[in-house]
């Protein structure tokens, strides 16, 4: 998964705070397991998204391919 795009869209949701006691914040700087979860629930937004794409689109072909693009684009595996 494409981490500084998951820190980014975090950060928009308000999950995180930006700077942290007058630093920035990193991936990794706050509880990992918070950041596993963070990540773990984007990964399955990404994959619920691409699988209703696949699933809705009328060629499934042009279905397929574009799944594939938004999994691609934000490096979730299948």
């Amino acid at each position: 998964m494409n981490k500084e795009r998951v820190l980014e869209l975090a950060h928009q949701a308000d999950f995180i705070n930006k700077r942290h006691n007058g630093a920035e914040w990193r991936w990794g700087y706050i509880d990992p397991e918070l950041n596993q979860k963070i990540e773990k629930f984007a990964i399955l937004i990404v994959r619920e998204c691409a699988n209703w794409i696949k699933n809705t689109d009328s060629d499934s072909d042009i279905g397929q391919e574009d799944a594939n693009a938004l999994l691609e684009h934000f490096g979730v595996e299948e």
